[in-house]
């Protein structure tokens, strides 16, 4: 996710679903991002289902986040967890050499102590959750803009402190708004930041395809990632994990996905998805665009130029082709009516009682005022404090120790989120990360994303004749990067230990750098959170509410990164009339490979090709409701067992951002018969295969 994307992400404030008008019975079958404190039970039931706690409860210890933003789970009782190939690519390239390339090749250890520890990842397992929403009602009551941050930040401050008491090192306490403000909670996690790489196969066996596949079907990947937690030097004891099955699921069967929904619009106010439409969505493609053509340009200078950027560029192409299945989507006019039709039903139901009206009824006014203000400031907000015009791992370095320095000197309950108490542990693994860097990869990348700021911003702009009063853009990127100490994991230690006072007498040319973003930073940011973030969080609270007295809890929130529960039936979907098969196999997958990339088989598959049955199942897909960040969630049946691992979505799910629609969207998984297949034939682990189906 790019820098301004995540935060957006943190800023926004999400509601309820695009359906909510309707009672949930009326809802498409495995429509919802359920929290596991409301599942659908009347739903669950007409498939012959009523899920027990003990049965929630195993789910929700058995689940897990990884804090880069997938999900995954226990499928050992000795700490394994599963996840899918490209939510570990940071750990693969932080662990990557010019002699040691785990992006281009598989990797399994084969014993315990050949495990590799990854730099800076964490999994994070949800333990306890907590309703506080009369707590932080209390204390935003009757608060608006500057005023209604301060109170939000200080109470969630205060919650989640209380909550991590003095182990911030083993749990981490945050406060979850639902039903966007209609309920707070308060959600523990057990952090696990000894993460250990056990087997990965090779990106172009998990992406096979390539692009042209992404987010089509059929499919043929294998993007499956297996890691180990450890505690103290031993691997972690979990007794709430998912036993694989051997045989997958079967068409039409009832499957749960447990995982960690990243963000969702469904409620969005037609106001904020216009905005979204034009210019927001189409503004960030044409960034990642210039930016793909960016790191293609580099990775074609040499072998180790592609190996460096590889990472980032997967993920900029996945962005680009998702962000713009998003704007198909809403341009989807027939979809983006219904819409429009929902919002105005439901203001009808509210103006039409006098008490409602009064409470509610000015709020989706207050918000596009709000979206107004949004797209005035969203040139400086995209560059600055977006960051998205200093692209560069050691400015990110410098930028976080300047600006920590900063926020450590005020009270916790006024600091930024991502600098509170709550979450320096996280923030601290990431920054004293011993993963490389890369110079001449920064300096290209500065270079450009700061000539980028000068032409958008224009030259005149104060933050332009600050930085470049005396030398180009080029220029200085160049000193930055090559004058800068912070690719030394000491050095930065050292300054972040110092405190305010060293990191304002440092002379490190990035630091300098940093020092002169900052106060621009600061204003952008802290204007964006009171003119924009509080009085769309504070109206959509509102519009919530209304939802509230209506519906209840019968509805589901959108997602917010937070454990939820999907379920839903394997079921392939009528596409140009021609019915799409819910399976692809293994003899599919070698029909479909050419001697050539991105279709080529690695010599490890064509080599066992003769052991695999040709009829067993490669990727399936679901009407489970998911989006980003349900990457590597489990896929379970109703006993428990996992039965396939969810990777992607079909083209018309990429307009599950906004709406669910039960007759297109599918969910892919990798089918769990060829995960062991595939680990015993292809890649000899049979210890692992034996961990993995122990208690199955």
């Amino acid at each position: 996710m790019n820098k301004l994307t995540a935060f957006l992400t943190a800023t926004a404030f999400l509601t309820a679903s695009l359906l909510a008008l309707l009672p949930a019975s009326a809802t498409f079958a495995g429509e919802g991002f359920w929290p596991p404190s409301n599942l659908p039970v009347a739903q669950l039931q007409h498939f012959g289902f009523t899920p027990s706690q003990q049965w929630t409860d195993h789910v929700q210890l058995a689940s897990v986040r990884l804090a880069g933003g997938c999900s995954g789970s226990f499928v050992s009782a000795d700490g394994l967890v599963l996840s899918n190939h490209h939510c570990v690519v940071d750990c693969l390239e932080g662990l990557s050499s010019p002699t040691r390339n785990l992006m281009a090749h598989f990797f399994y250890a084969a014993k315990r102590q050949e495990e590799l520890k990854c730099p800076a990842m964490e999994v994070e397992q949800l333990v306890q959750t907590t309703n506080v929403t009369d707590t932080v009602d209390r204390a935003t009551d009757n608060q608006s803009g500057a005023a209604y941050t301060a109170a939000r930040r200080a109470v969630g401050s205060r919650l989640e402190t209380q909550c991590a008491g003095a182990q911030s090192a083993q749990w981490r306490c945050e406060v979850v708004s639902l039903y966007h403000g209609g309920q707070y909670w308060l959600y523990k996690y057990r952090r696990y930041q000894d993460v250990r790489l056990v087997f990965v196969p090779s990106q172009a066996t998990s992406f096979f395809g390539g692009y042209p596949d992404n987010f089509n079907y059929p499919r043929y990947d294998y993007d499956v990632s297996i890691v180990r937690v450890y505690v103290d030097g031993k691997p972690a004891r979990t007794p709430d994990y998912f036993p694989v099955s051997a045989q997958g699921p079967a068409a039409g069967e009832l499957v749960f996905s447990s995982g960690n929904p990243g963000a969702t619009e469904r409620n969005d106010t037609i106001a904020q998805l216009e905005a979204l439409r034009y210019p927001i969505l189409p503004d960030e493609l044409q960034y990642l665009t210039h930016y793909e053509g960016l790191l293609q340009a580099f990775s074609a200078r040499s072998e180790s130029d592609a190996r460096i950027a590889q990472g980032d560029l997967f993920f900029v192409d996945n962005s680009i082709k998702g962000l713009d299945g998003e704007l198909q989507a809403l341009n989807d006019q027939q979809q983006f009516s219904r819409k429009q039709a929902d919002e105005a039903q439901l203001r009808a139901k509210i103006d039409a009682d006098p008490v409602l009206r009064s409470q509610y009824g000015d709020a989706w006014d207050r918000i596009a005022e709000a979206e107004k203000v949004r797209l005035a400031m969203s040139l400086p907000v995209q560059m600055i404090v977006g960051q998205e015009g200093f692209s560069a791992q050691l400015f990110d370095i410098a930028f976080t120790i300047v600006l920590g320095a900063h926020e450590r000197t005020l009270p916790d309950t006024q600091r930024f989120d991502d600098y509170r108490a709550a979450s320096l542990p996280l923030l601290e693994e990431q920054l004293f990360s011993p993963a490389p860097v890369y110079p001449d990869y920064d300096a290209v990348r500065l270079r450009s994303s700061m000539t980028t700021l000068g032409n958008l911003m224009g030259w005149d702009a104060p933050i332009c004749q600050q930085l470049f009063a005396t030398a180009s853009p080029e220029e200085v990127a160049e000193r930055a990067v090559r004058g800068t100490r912070l690719a030394d994991v000491g050095v930065r230690r050292s300054l972040w230990t110092a405190g305010e006072a060293a990191v304002a007498a440092s002379r490190d040319p990035m630091i300098v750098l940093a020092r002169e973003v900052l106060p621009y930073y600061l204003m952008y940011r802290r204007m964006y959170e009171d003119e924009v973030t509080s009085p769309i969080e504070a109206n959509t609270t509102r519009i919530a509410r209304a939802r509230f007295a209506l519906f209840g809890t019968s509805i589901y929130p959108d997602a917010t990164f937070t454990e939820r529960l999907s379920y839903g039936v394997v079921s392939g979907w009528l596409e140009a009339g021609k019915q799409v098969a819910p399976f692809t196999t293994v003899a599919g997958l070698y029909e479909h490979a050419r001697d050539y990339a991105p279709v080529a088989l690695s010599e490890a598959w064509l080599a066992a090709r003769s052991q695999l049955n040709p009829a067993t199942p490669v990727n399936f897909v679901t009407t489970n409701d998911i989006v980003g960040g349900n990457s590597g969630s489990p896929v379970i049946d109703r006993d428990g067992r996992l039965v396939g691992l969810m990777f992607d979505g079909n083209l018309p799910s990429l307009g599950g951002a906004f709406w669910y629609d039960g007759a297109l969207n599918r969910a892919v998984a990798v089918d769990s018969a060829i995960i062991l297949a595939a680990l015993e034939h292809v890649y000899h682990a049979d210890p692992l295969v034996k961990e993995l189906t122990a208690g199955g």
